[in-house]
C-alpha cells in the first residue's frame, strides 16, 4: 500500500501529524581555557532560551547579590560530601578546599521532560557525567587554532605574571591531551562558526533515533 502523503491525517484522526516526543539532550562542551567554551555554551543559550542551564553545589560563601538556587545551591563542605557519597551528584571535584559540582536529580527530571542541557566543564567533569548517564551524553571539545593564539587570548583577558600564563599553557597541553575522549572536536578559529558547528551537533543529537519516545507508533500510523 502506498504511503499517505503528507497532508494525511495522524492516526489520531487530528489535522496535524502526532510529533513524537523525545528524551533530552545533555550536551557536555570542554576546552582548556581561552579556546572558547563559555562563549559558545552561553551563544547556544541565548540562542535558545529553553537550553537549560544546570544550578551548581558550591561550598564557597555567596558573594554579594548571589541567590541560593539561582546562582548556586550554597551547602557546608560535610553537606556536599554527603551528597557525593550517596550519588547525588553527577560530577564533583574539590578545589583548593572548595567543593563544586552538579546536582543529579534536576538533570535527570529534565531530560525526561525532553529538555536539553548544556553545560561547560572540564574533561574530569565530562568523564563522571559520562559514567552517570552514557546514553544521554553527547560530548564537545574545542580545540584552539594554535598554542600561539590560545597564549594570545590568554594574555589579552588576564595581566596574570608571567608564571601564572606559563602555568595556564600547562594546564591547557593536559586538558588537549584528552579530546579523543570526546564524540565530537572542533577548531575554534572564528567565532560564529564554531558556534553553528556546536548547533548542528546539538540538532543532529536531537534527531537521533534512539532518543525519539514514541517515534514506531508514530510511523505505524502511516499504515504503510
Amino acid at each position: 500500500m502506498k504511503a499517505n502523503g503528507p497532508g494525511h491525517k495522524a492516526a489520531s484522526g487530528t489535522d496535524e501529524p502526532v510529533q513524537s516526543k523525545r528524551r533530552g539532550v545533555c550536551l557536555v562542551i570542554s576546552a582548556p581555557s581561552g579556546a572558547g567554551k563559555s562563549t559558545i555554551a552561553n551563544a547556544l543559550r541565548a540562542a535558545e532560551p529553553q537550553l537549560m542551564h544546570s544550578v551548581s553545589v558550591t561550598t564557597r560563601a555567596p558573594r554579594p547579590g548571589e541567590v541560593e538556587g539561582v546562582h548556586y545551591h550554597f551547602r557546608t563542605l560535610e553537606q556536599f560530601e554527603a551528597m557525593a557519597r550517596a550519588g547525588e551528584l553527577l560530577e564533583w571535584a574539590i578545589v583548593f578546599g572548595r567543593g563544586y559540582g552538579t546536582p543529579r536529580a534536576p538533570v535527570e527530571k529534565a531530560l525526561a521532560q525532553g529538555r536539553d542541557m548544556v553545560f561547560d566543564i572540564d574533561w574530569q567533569g565530562h568523564r563522571q557525567i559520562r559514567a552517570a548517564m552514557p546514553d544521554d551524553l553527547v560530548s564537545l571539545f574545542v580545540l584552539p587554532p594554535s598554542l600561539e593564539e590560545l597564549e594570545r587570548r590568554l594574555r589579552g583577558r588576564n595581566s596574570d605574571a608571567e608564571e601564572e600564563i606559563n602555568h595556564r599553557m600547562t594546564a591547557a597541553l593536559d586538558e588537549i591531551s584528552h579530546w579523543r575522549e570526546f564524540d565530537h572536536v572542533l577548531i575554534n578559529s572564528e567565532l560564529d562558526r564554531a558556534i553553528s558547528e556546536a548547533k548542528a551537533i546539538l540538532t543532529s543529537e536531537r534527531l537521533r533515533t534512539s532518543r525519539r519516545i514514541g517515534l514506531e507508533q508514530f510511523v505505524s500510523g502511516f499504515r504503510i
